[in-house]
């Protein structure tokens, strides 16, 4: 079963929040699942991980972003 790629950019910074603490859970859920019995496809354990990076990075992305977007207002606002 392949998941489909979410649009990362339409997501609000609480949604992209709630999805990174959804997949996680899962991710704990698919461990604790291996530890008991093999699951069928292993790799999805990489998948969500990875899934979680992608999340994270782009909820990172954008913190910086605005970061610099305030600085920049900041040096328009001195001038």
């Amino acid at each position: 079963m392949a998941k489909t790629k979410i649009d990362l950019k339409a997501l609000s910074d609480q949604d992209l929040e709630q999805k990174i603490a959804e997949e996680t859970l899962h991710l704990k859920r698919l461990k604790f699942s291996h530890a008991i019995s093999p699951l069928e496809n292993p790799m999805s354990i990489r998948q969500t991980r990875r899934e979680i990076a992608r999340l994270k990075t782009e909820l990172r992305r954008r913190q910086l972003q605005a970061r610099q977007d305030a600085a920049i207002q900041s040096e328009n606002n001195k001038q």
